[in-house]
């Protein structure tokens, strides 16, 4: 049986610290260090319930105008508040400590987090292995093949294929040309206005994907959808842009890494673990139950 590998979409973790750990918690220098403790915290739970063989930590870095889909629509995620500076010192820290833990961690100026998931994905589906990626985000849905698991981990849900499309009304391959119809707010996709999540969904059910949509879109005014008439002409007007916004949408798979790619856990570091220990000021409690457990 094909070893699981634990793909990570990490800076959702490190956000969801960073905004539920008291702010409070500083080092010795004074600086913010609740995202690491809450991520730190993430890390420890999902290691031990898992115990994975191969695991990468994806990361989403800073946004750039020459970043892949900044390129192809520069209001792209122009809605979001830039990262505080306190905040972007801690991304580093998050994952200067899952080096030291002998843990894969990747970020890219160029591609986000899920398309470096999407490039492991890819790379380790081919040898064999299984995927389970652990994230609260839909977008990723579009990775998940049979016998793969999108899980939600704070929620504690593991969502299979047939989950997955009873939750969105589409199949994972379907994803990204419904968030293209949909639109994605988070993401400042506009998509076709007016139309939401589950009537892109019936489109999606009649014809099976945004191209074929757009080559038949004279039978969509007969549909038995509310306003259907209204929706096909929403679709004539925005063909060009529904192609542009599935470009958005699409994890790009096919990524080069600039270094080797080996997502089998390592020994931990772990003289440069007591060191960030100290840099962090972690209390007596959480250096002994990490010695503890990584010396088991």
């Amino acid at each position: 049986m094909a070893e699981t590998v634990y793909l990570i979409d990490s800076s959702i973790y490190v956000f969801r610290a960073w905004f539920t750990v008291p702010g409070h918690l500083v080092n010795q220098d004074n600086e913010p260090v609740n995202a690491v403790y809450g991520f730190a915290d993430f890390i420890y739970k999902f290691l031990q319930q898992a115990r994975p063989k191969y695991v990468g930590f994806a990361f989403d870095e800073s946004r750039s105008p020459d970043s892949y889909r900044n390129q192809l629509y520069p209001e792209y995620k122009a809605n979001r508040d830039p990262t505080p500076e306190e905040l972007k010192r801690q991304f580093e820290y998050c994952r200067e400590f899952l080096r030291a833990l002998g843990l894969f961690e990747a970020g890219s100026p160029h591609y986000e987090a899920d398309d470096l998931i999407g490039a492991l994905a890819k790379r380790m589906r081919k040898l064999g292995h299984n995927i389970t990626i652990l994230t609260s985000d839909k977008d990723l849905t579009q990775l998940i093949f049979e016998n793969d698991i999108w899980w939600n981990y704070a929620k504690g849900e593991r969502n299979s294929i047939p989950q997955i499309k009873k939750q969105f009304g589409v199949y994972p391959e379907q994803i990204a040309d419904q968030l293209a119809i949909a639109g994605d707010k988070v993401d400042n996709i506009p998509g076709a206005p007016g139309i939401g999540m589950a009537t892109a969904a019936k489109l999606l059910n009649r014809f099976s994907s945004l191209d074929e949509l757009l080559a038949n879109c004279a039978q969509i005014g007969s549909m038995k959808i509310r306003g259907a008439k209204r929706i096909q002409g929403l679709i004539e007007d925005h063909k060009e842009l529904l192609l542009l916004y599935r470009k958005l949408t699409t994890i790009q798979c096919d990524i080069d890494f600039p270094e080797p790619i080996n997502l089998t856990r390592k020994t931990p570091d772990f003289s440069s673990l007591e060191q960030l220990f100290d840099k962090f000021d972690f209390s007596q409690f959480r250096r002994e139950r990490w010695l503890s457990f990584l010396q088991a």
